[in-house]
């Protein structure tokens, strides 16, 4: 596990609904928890937040042990899945991200980049987990 990816996951595991800005390691990344709810699926639960990614920065390869639900806000984000190629997205675009699968996300714009990302995950995991993925 390479430094940024435990700074990350730290990052994620450390936010509690309050804006949270990745140490500065991985500056340019910053996560607002908008809200987290028990789902009627036992042992599921919803987390909708909104990730900041400043211009030229890449939110590294890494997985989310569920569902995320991809809305872009502002900017031009490319995201790549683990075993696909390159996909770039502006505001009113959308992506799913399958359980597991790894991902990343570059902003590749010259202004903020922002996603409203739903993450519907098993509770008690960890949201984030950093993913070694050989291109």
């Amino acid at each position: 596990m390479t430094p940024h990816f435990k700074i990350l996951l730290a990052a994620a595991i450390l936010a509690t609904g309050a804006a949270s800005a990745a140490p500065p390691a991985f500056e340019g990344v910053m996560r607002t928890d908008l809200q987290r709810h028990d789902l009627s699926a036992l042992g599921h639960e919803t987390i909708q937040a909104r990730i900041d990614i400043a211009p030229g920065v890449t939110a590294p390869w890494h997985r989310h042990p569920g569902e995320e639900i991809i809305y872009v806000l502002e900017g031009t984000l490319e995201y790549q899945l683990e075993g696909r190629a390159p996909v770039l997205l502006r505001p009113g675009d959308v992506l799913f991200v399958p359980y597991g699968v790894a991902h990343k996300a570059r902003n590749t714009g010259s202004g903020n980049g922002a996603e409203l990302a739903t993450y519907v995950v098993e509770k008690g995991k960890p949201l984030l987990v950093p993913a070694d993925v050989q291109p």
